[in-house]
C-alpha cells in the first residue's frame, strides 16, 4: 500500500509541471473539443510509459544524445507550427458561444500525440525518473508503484480536460480567447528557447 501512495504521490508531483501537453490539453478543454479523446491518450500514454519505465528500465539507460537531439528538433518544428496556428487565432473574431469543435478528429489525435510523445522530457520523468526510483523494488512493489503513478496521471489528465472546459462556462469578455492566445504563444516561444539552450549545452 505504501508503494501505492509513493507511486501516486511522485507520478503527481512530476506530471503537474506546465508544459506544451498540459497546455494543450487546458487549450482544448476550454474549447470543449475533443476532450474524452485527448485526455483518454494522455493517461493511456502516460499509462505505457509508466509500466515500461519501471519494468524495462535498463532498455532506456541508453537513450542516446543524438537521439534526444533529433526528438528536440523535431518537437521544436511541431512548437512554431503551433505558435502559427495560434497567431492565426489571434486575427479571428471569436463568438465566445461558438467556440466548439474546431479541427477535425484525425488532426486532434495526432496533434495530441505529437505534444504526448515527441517531448524528450517525458520520458525522463515517467520512464527515467520513475523506473530509477523503483529499480530495487521486487515484483509486486513495482506494480503497486507503478499503479499509483497510473492514477495520478488517470486523475489529473481527466480533471485538467473537463475542468477547463467548466471554466469556459465563464469565458464571457471577447477578448479573454485573445488574452488565452497569446499567453500561449509567449510560453511556447519561451519553451522554444529553453529547449535550444538546453539542447546546445548538451552538445557542446
Amino acid at each position: 500500500m505504501e508503494n501505492l501512495i509513493l507511486g501516486f504521490l511522485t507520478g503527481g508531483s512530476l506530471i503537474l509541471v506546465i508544459g506544451p501537453q498540459n497546455l494543450f490539453v487546458i487549450e482544448q478543454g476550454l474549447k470543449k473539443n475533443f476532450i474524452f479523446t485527448i485526455t483518454t491518450i494522455c493517461a493511456v500514454s502516460d499509462i505505457l510509459l509508466i509500466f515500461l519505465g519501471i519494468f524495462i528500465y535498463h532498455i532506456f539507460n541508453f537513450i542516446t544524445l543524438e537521439a534526444e537531439v533529433i526528438l528536440n528538433i523535431i518537437l521544436i518544428i511541431f512548437l512554431m507550427n503551433y505558435i502559427k496556428e495560434e497567431f492565426k487565432s489571434l486575427k479571428r473574431k471569436y463568438k465566445i458561444k461558438s467556440i466548439k469543435r474546431s479541427q477535425d478528429f484525425k488532426s486532434i489525435i495526432i496533434k495530441t500525440l505529437s505534444f504526448t510523445y515527441l517531448n524528450p522530457h517525458v520520458y525522463s520523468d515517467t520512464v527515467f525518473i520513475l523506473g530509477n526510483l523503483s529499480k530495487n523494488f521486487v515484483l509486486i512493489d513495482k506494480f503497486n508503484f507503478a499503479l499509483g503513478a497510473s492514477l495520478a496521471s488517470i486523475i489529473f489528465f481527466y480533471c485538467l480536460g473537463y475542468m477547463s472546459s467548466m471554466f469556459s462556462n465563464y469565458i464571457k469578455k471577447k477578448n479573454t480567447w485573445r488574452y488565452i492566445n497569446t499567453f500561449i504563444i509567449f510560453f511556447m516561444s519561451i519553451l522554444i528557447c529553453y529547449i535550444v539552450y538546453d539542447t546546445l549545452v548538451k552538445m557542446i
